[in-house]
């Protein structure tokens, strides 16, 4: 086990890019078992989450040239439709495979993916879309078998705008005869980010980014050379970072036009936020000012993934503020971490009401999922004292080399080994 260990008090000032989006990212690498030509993908995060990803193409039979923020994949070769078990259980993104192998072999067999233990997060929309183009599935024991050889171009109707279901259907759509249409689609920029790859790929998707996608087979899909779009999440986390220091930050390489629900809100805090093209400059007040409320919402509403930031946030801003989670069921684990921090969050189902102090205090805390230990990398940098935060690898599965990119905005951050 690896650690966090934070010496709080210091102001973040500085300038950081953004990397590639973690969310753009595993579908995309998923997608390339579409075609059985070369793809390059250019400026990919180096994290957990991308190197287990290249782990399981590799296992099914691809070949794999990983070259720090550059990959190569080719799925020439490829002979495999069962998904590694091992490695499914510890990404739950691996469930990104499914619609590329039945494109592919008209067959697979999955298990029950893994990830962090942030709600249930069913994948019943997932088998549901692809039940409606035709694809039989049995469950037993935990695998998946799923029978693809009538599958068809079909009419998608979801319940809940899921992302991964409706990555999973386009992808398996894409070389279907006929026209496949998903209606009350994901609407994330992730989405539009997939749509463009494929459309890279020779394939003919329209739609992405409103809640109608049609997808329009075509025979057969060629390489590529593709740079997926930035991280927003990883963006939001790096400008709260600074602002919980009353701290000021450059941006490059940010995707702005996404984040306008996560400037809002810190623009609610006092934070004066500005947006110049691809850059976002933040300038924080000693003290942040709590906004009345937040819910988290699909896209374009604020993201699930950026509320437990927010909370930490929201611990040290001045006043009372309420956070309504209406996406997942279990993502104020984090809260008890930081009250032990001498927060004063009062949470209920899925509500937390925050009255703001004025001073945290380092303690040893525990990530529980990769955002939450995040946040309490957050808290950390406010508090006075030391902050140890465990399971720092579950944050290595979305940021690239975390405390180095806090330690060049002036954190006092490392990482040790457990027990040192």
């Amino acid at each position: 086990m690896e650690s966090f260990v934070v010496q709080g008090g210091k102001r973040l000032e500085g300038s950081l890019r953004v990397d590639g989006a973690k969310n753009a990212a595993l579908p995309i690498l998923a997608a390339c078992v579409l075609t059985g030509d070369d793809v390059l993908l250019r400026g990919m995060p180096d994290i957990t989450d991308v190197r287990r990803m290249i782990d399981i193409l590799r296992m099914l039979g691809c070949r794999v040239i990983h070259q720090g923020h550059d990959i190569t994949v080719s799925a020439r070769d490829i002979g495999c439709c069962e998904m590694p078990d091992a490695l499914s259980k510890q990404i739950r993104s691996s469930i990104f495979m499914l619609g590329p192998i039945l494109s592919r072999f008209r067959r697979a067999t999955v298990t029950y993916p893994g990830g962090c233990e942030i709600g249930l997060r069913p994948i019943d929309l997932h088998l549901s879309g692809l039940r409606a183009l035709g694809v039989v599935i049995a469950e037993e024991g935990g695998v998946i078998h799923c029978d693809g050889r009538q599958m068809h171009a079909g009419e998608v109707h979801f319940d809940y705008p899921s992302v991964g279901a409706t990555e999973n259907v386009m992808m398996a759509a894409a070389c279907l005869p006929g026209t496949t249409t998903i209606h009350n689609a994901a609407r994330e920029p992730e989405i539009v980010d997939l749509q463009g790859f494929i459309n890279a790929l020779g394939g003919r998707v329209r739609g992405a980014g409103c809640a109608t996608i049609t997808i329009e087979g075509v025979d057969a899909l060629h390489g590529a050379d593709w740079t997926p779009m930035p991280d927003r999440i990883v963006a939001g986390t790096l400008l709260a970072a600074a602002a919980i220091t009353g701290g000021q930050i450059e941006l490059t390489n940010a995707p702005t036009s996404d984040m306008t629900a996560i400037n809002a809100k810190l623009r609610e805090m006092d934070c004066d936020v500005r947006e110049e093209g691809s850059r976002i400059l933040l300038s924080a007040p000693e003290r942040l000012t709590a906004f009345p409320v937040l819910q988290t919402q699909p896209h374009p509403g604020f993201p699930t993934d950026m509320q437990v930031q927010m909370l930490a946030l929201l611990s040290v801003a001045e006043g009372t503020g309420v956070i309504v989670e209406n996406v997942f069921e279990n993502r104020f684990t984090h809260a008890g971490d930081l009250n032990r921090m001498g927060a004063r969050i009062l949470c209920s189902g899925r509500t937390a009401i925050v009255r703001g102090v004025d001073t945290l205090y380092g303690a040893r805390v525990t990530a529980r999922d990769l955002r939450g230990g995040a946040a309490l990398v957050l808290a950390g940098l406010r508090a006075q004292g030391e902050t140890i935060i465990d399971h720092a690898a579950l944050v290595d599965r979305g940021y690239e080399a975390f405390e180095r990119q806090l330690s060049q905005l002036g954190a006092d951050i490392r990482r040790i080994k457990a027990n040192t």
